[in-house]
């Protein structure tokens, strides 16, 4: 659940209510398993000014239902997931509108094990919503309280997904962590593993996360490594599920790239178990790479849950997306950008060379990716002319390229994307369809 502060969903009143259902839920699972005990919910945020309100809100909502709350403030979404395992929650909620801009804000629901709800548990929600809200009997109402050493607990988690036979002395990292949920742990981490750390975007004041820092605008890691003279730079999300990576040079590394660099370090050792999941938008090139080492490759749809779940059907444990979501299942639950970046710096010290060496050895291929704003949905799969123009650009790239034509799941928008060799054919190619969905469009 995501969208602007003050527009349905996101305001104070469907957010108390949304709490008292989940509540609602919890409690009458709880009185299944344990009679007589109240079930416990963890609330973690980013740094969004809106998060004190909606926090407030969701902690009234679940405390009327009967339900105890822990608040852990500031936290990184997969901290979140993995304190609500640590912490025996029956639930964690985030609330956070990720890489979104300052205004929007967003509620996301963690099982006890710190994976996505159950499906069938979300349904329920989501009955009980159309349910008027009855406040249970005082003597039952929930309590709650502070958890003083989220963040603490949290860095240990992290430092403990590093061998303990290597340290990241030697080093120099500039870390950009968006002015979001990373600013008070990322630093830690890296520090106490004995990195020397330049911190940029470490200043949250409610209405700056991810403005102009951070993963989706990595300018200013970029032209800060550069300038400190670092070895490499980290850059996260405003959650800190995300993350991308500079070299000594200023030259960023997306998500495939990192995703590539773990897989073959894991494969020199024995360490990969099965293959690898990329999404629809995973650049061609990591397919090929990844092919000619002898590991299987699976795209799932965009979105960190398909990757998940494509990894849960392979039992495989490492996936990602070019944006820098990366999931090391044997690591962590969920997402994690702090967890991929020791992932990638394990290889790194392990191989005793440069993040500009390891990530040399992915050249990807030119893409580009076209937005066109449309009036209503149109049926991609259904129509003849688009399937038409998707056919035409792939012949002529030969099998040496791909075309994908793809709805946004938030936005009126079809996208194309258009990948290959040449960056003269893909560009050209890309404009064409653009061309043809403009006029179906019309």
């Amino acid at each position: 659940m995501r969208g602007r502060v003050g527009e349905a969903p996101i305001t104070p009143d469907f957010v108390m209510r949304l709490g008292y259902a989940a509540g609602r839920v919890l409690a009458s699972h709880e009185s299944h398993q344990h009679k007589g005990t109240r079930p416990t919910v963890l609330i973690g945020k980013d740094t969004r000014i809106s998060g004190y309100m909606l926090e407030a809100a969701l902690e009234s909502g679940l405390a009327a239902a009967g339900v105890d709350v822990m608040l852990t403030g500031p936290m990184p979404t997969p901290a979140v997931a993995y304190l609500t395992r640590a912490l025996r929650a029956q639930i964690g909620i985030v609330i956070t509108a990720s890489h979104n801009p300052f205004e929007d804000n967003g509620i996301k629901f963690f099982s006890a094990e710190g994976t996505k709800l159950p499906d069938e548990v979300e349904r329920e929600i989501e009955a009980e919503l159309d349910k008027p809200m009855q406040v249970v009997a005082s003597a039952q109402l929930g309590k709650a309280r502070r958890i003083d050493d989220a963040a603490g607990r949290y860095i240990e988690f992290c430092k403990g997904s590093f061998p303990n036979a290597m340290d990241l002395r030697g080093l120099k990292i500039v870390l950009d962590c968006a002015h979001g949920a990373t600013y008070h742990v990322a630093p830690s981490v890296f520090h106490e593993l004995g990195a020397e750390i330049v911190v940029i975007g470490n200043q949250p004041d409610g209405l700056n996360i991810n403005l102009e820092c951070g993963s989706t605008h990595t300018s200013a890691i970029c032209k800060a490594v550069v300038e400190h003279q670092a070895d490499l730079g980290i850059a996260f999300d405003g959650d800190g599920d995300r993350v991308l990576m500079v070299d000594n040079s200023g030259t960023l590394l997306d998500g495939d790239q990192l995703l590539y660099i773990i897989a073959m370090y894991r494969k020199q050792r024995g360490k990969l178990e099965g293959g690898v999941v990329g999404t629809l938008m995973s650049n061609l090139a990591l397919e090929h790479a990844l092919a000619r080492a002898d590991i299987p490759f699976q795209r799932a749809k965009v979105g960190d849950r398909y990757v998940l779940e494509l990894l849960n059907q392979h039992g495989w444990q490492l996936g990602g997306e070019n944006s820098g979501h990366i999931l090391a299942l044997d690591k962590h639950s969920s997402g994690d950008g702090i967890i991929a970046a020791l992932q990638v710096l394990q290889a790194v010290i392990a191989s005793g060379r440069t993040l500009a060496q390891l990530g040399a050895e992915l050249a990807l291929y030119p893409q580009v990716l076209i937005n066109v704003t449309v009036k209503q949905r149109i049926n991609l799969d259904a129509n003849q002319t688009l399937q038409d123009a998707v056919k035409a650009g792939e012949t002529e790239l030969d099998g040496k390229g791909r075309v994908l034509l793809r709805a946004s799941g938030t936005e009126p928008k079809i996208r194309v994307m258009v990948e290959g060799e040449s960056a003269a054919q893909v560009q050209k190619l890309a404009e064409q369809i653009a061309g043809v969905v403009r006029q179906v469009a019309a």
